[in-house]
């Protein structure tokens, strides 16, 4: 168990959370430019309405493939765990926003 827990897993973890959440306004930034709406009524849809928020946070996590991919190609595992990891904390919300439609 101790060798799962390496300090590269946590900086990994850390880039699968937080990068989906620092790339979340750029990606509103270019939907509303192609919309043709203001960023501000389109940042206000996206943090009011969980619908959005999913749409857009699952837009986000495609980023994390990139991450995932560089520090794949250098061989660095535990950082590719981490990014894996973090990306599956996203997945209860995305189950929950999607199956709370049906009921």
């Amino acid at each position: 168990m101790k060798n799962n827990l390496n300090p590269s897993f946590f900086i990994g973890l850390a880039i699968g959370v937080l990068s989906p959440l620092v790339l979340l306004p750029l990606i509103v930034f270019v939907l509303s430019q192609s919309y043709g709406q203001s960023f501000s009524y389109l940042w206000h849809q996206t943090l009011h309405f969980q619908e959005f928020l999913s749409r857009y946070l699952s837009l986000g996590l495609i980023g994390n493939l990139a991450w995932f991919y560089f520090f794949l190609n250098r061989e660095q595992y535990f950082h590719t765990r981490g990014i894996i990891f973090g990306m599956l904390l996203y997945a209860p919300y995305m189950i929950y926003v999607n199956l709370e439609r049906f009921f």
